[in-house]
């Protein structure tokens, strides 16, 4: 079976003034129908990340926490509530018309199912090269441009004739990688985009994402509950619970020196994500809360074997516990 490249191994870029994608306190609601009349789902509640050029950034958490909302309001697939996404210093959330559609050049999107990303009606070709038709290429450069992304992708030229079912799930998602690749984004949305997969192909598509990462200097926002994942692709993780999020760092840092209660419950559910000697964690009680009716304070509090009376009265504030590590806990 193949394995993933370790991350270690990778030089990390060089840090730069602007950042690739941040967020400030970026908000999406929805208003539902709720037990007692319409109510307010906070799917994310204030979320703030700095997403540095050329690195891979994870957001992690269970099902139901906004992680993959929060990624639908960065490439507007859904308009944000509140808040500032800011891609290259330019904010996409005051864009309109036209001018979201020239950022649509600059991000890009891989999802969970690459089977459903694709027209089954459409050749590969059309499939890999529908953007560039949309941006108003011609013929000739489209046909050069495709076959160019089928290769770096590893697919063979003769692929590019035949339809979706004619490919095995990895081929597929090899395939939708080409196409988000077309208009030479700087940025790259992946949502779950390995979890469909068998564990041997899961390897291969994370090393040619992080091969693609080094060859072109891709920017990754990169959703996932997979943790054993997103330790060998991220070089910052941030971890959601409940739309906010609870603790941010880098790789080794979450990893290593987890320091929220939430972190380490789900780092000591997956024996295969923490190496060496581990504390003893208690794991995670109970379901997570209602996202239409979330504890006061803390909105971990009802499962954290750490909380007291102060936790309901209070919401923790992120604060820096290590260079770059930051968490959102009264007691961390």
């Amino acid at each position: 079976m193949e394995t993933m490249t370790p991350l270690a191994q990778a030089n990390l870029p060089a840090a730069t003034a602007t950042p690739m994608l941040q967020t400030i306190n970026l908000k999406k609601h929805f208003a539902v129908d709720g037990p007692t009349g319409k109510a307010m789902l906070r799917a994310v509640d204030g979320v703030s990340i700095t997403v540095p050029r050329g690195e891979t950034f994870s957001l992690v958490g269970e099902s139901g926490c906004g992680k993959s909302t929060t990624g639908k309001c960065l490439v507007r697939l859904t308009d944000p509530t509140d808040g500032r996404i800011l891609l290259e210093g330019n904010d996409l959330a005051a864009l309109k018309s036209e001018e979201l559609r020239e950022m649509r050049r600059r991000v890009q999107c891989i999802f969970q199912d690459p089977f459903s990303s694709m027209n089954p009606r459409m050749r590969v070709r059309d499939i890999v090269g529908e953007p560039l038709r949309n941006f108003g290429s011609s013929r000739s450069e489209i046909r050069e441009r495709v076959m160019d992304l089928l290769a770096r992708v590893s697919m063979r030229p003769d692929a590019a004739d035949k339809y979706p079912h004619e490919f095995s799930g990895g081929q597929r998602q090899r395939i939708v990688i080409a196409r988000a690749l077309a208009l030479s984004p700087g940025l790259i949305v992946c949502d779950e985009p390995v979890s469909a997969l068998d564990v041997s192909v899961q390897a291969q598509v994370i090393n040619l994402l992080m091969d693609l990462q080094r060859d072109l200097g891709l920017t990754y926002v990169f959703i996932s509950h997979d943790l054993s994942v997103v330790r060998h692709i991220s070089h910052r993780v941030a971890v959601m619970y409940l739309g906010k999020i609870v603790e941010t760092g880098p790789r080794k840092a979450i990893f290593e020196r987890p320091a929220h209660p939430y972190t380490r419950a789900l780092l000591a559910s997956v024996p295969s994500a923490r190496q060496g000697e581990r504390a003893p964690v208690q794991v995670l009680k109970g379901e997570i809360p209602s996202p239409l009716n979330p504890p006061s304070g803390c909105s971990f509090r009802t499962r954290c074997p750490m909380a007291q009376a102060h936790c309901a009265e209070e919401t923790p504030l992120a604060r820096m516990i290590a260079p770059e590590q930051e968490v959102a806990c009264h007691f961390a």
